[in-house]
């Protein structure tokens, strides 16, 4: 059956024809066919032998994890703070540089749409285009590893995140505002201190916060390929099959963002 809404809003049913029952069993089976076919393509080189086996393997896992060796959390402030500071350093490099490159790409306070605004939405799309990890990955290879690896990676993956964002909330301002500015014979700072950037602001700190919990997250795995933080204990941990110690670091890494996400809600609520 299908669903018509009248002019007057109101809404009745009616019988489908059989030309339409045959075209929606149709859609229906060549959905279930493709359904079938990715699955098979998927699953083509599954060992279902290791499927089967493991919920034992998983219990065996969890089961060495527990209880978690507390103790070594003496071994892991650095590593907390060496995450800490790659999420925060990493987000204020990437403010500093997204700013002025969202004004770029926000096609109202472009220099020039033609030319300008083409690179800066590039390098927005391209940043945005990397994940972190494949960031880190190529920062360990050039500057080694450790944690300004991890800080460098975050920022030139955080760039094309806050300059989308905030490219998008300059395009949205009022412009009445900056024209009534501009008509007082304002200059262009003028006119982008006192009309545009007040508009902007909460959305400027709204997106950096957020980003900065983002980080957060991100920055607790870097580790994993040699950029320093709790990521690297993590690796650690696992290469020797240290499930007490991992399942510590998992804790500590989930109270991490938990603390995060607290924080970036009362700044949130002070600045809305």
């Amino acid at each position: 059956m299908a669903i018509l809404i009248n002019p007057d809003g109101t809404r009745h049913w009616r019988l489908l024809t059989p030309g339409q029952q045959r075209w929606r069993w149709a859609g229906w089976l060549a959905l279930v066919a493709l359904t079938v076919f990715c699955w098979r393509i998927m699953t083509a080189d599954t060992i279902w032998a290791f499927v089967t086996d493991a919920p034992r393997q998983a219990q065996d896992i969890f089961g060495r994890m527990l209880p978690p060796r507390w103790i070594y959390i003496n071994q892991l402030w650095q590593a907390i703070w060496d995450t800490i500071n790659i999420a925060t350093l990493g987000t204020l490099i990437a403010i500093v540089l997204a700013t002025p490159l969202a004004f770029l790409a926000a096609r109202n306070t472009t220099p020039s749409v033609l030319f300008i605004r083409p690179v800066a939405l590039f390098i927005i799309v391209a940043s945005r285009s990397i994940n972190a990890l494949i960031w880190g990955l190529l920062l360990v290879a050039v500057l080694g590893p450790g944690v300004l690896a991890g800080i460098i990676a975050i920022a030139l993956r955080s760039i094309g995140f806050i300059g989308k964002l905030l490219y998008e909330a300059i395009e949205e301002i009022d412009e009445t505002q900056v024209e009534a500015i501009r008509a007082t014979g304002a200059s262009q700072a003028q006119v982008m201190g006192y009309g545009i950037w007040p508009q902007i602001l909460p959305a400027f700190a709204t997106i950096s916060v957020f980003r900065w919990d983002i980080n957060i997250r991100e920055s607790t795995v870097l580790g994993l390929v040699g950029a320093g933080g709790l990521g690297l204990a993590l690796e650690g941990a696992l290469n020797t099959l240290a499930w007490p110690q991992v399942s510590l670091i998992l804790l500590i890494i989930l109270v991490t963002v938990v603390i995060s996400e607290w924080i970036t809600a009362k700044v949130r609520k002070v600045i809305i």
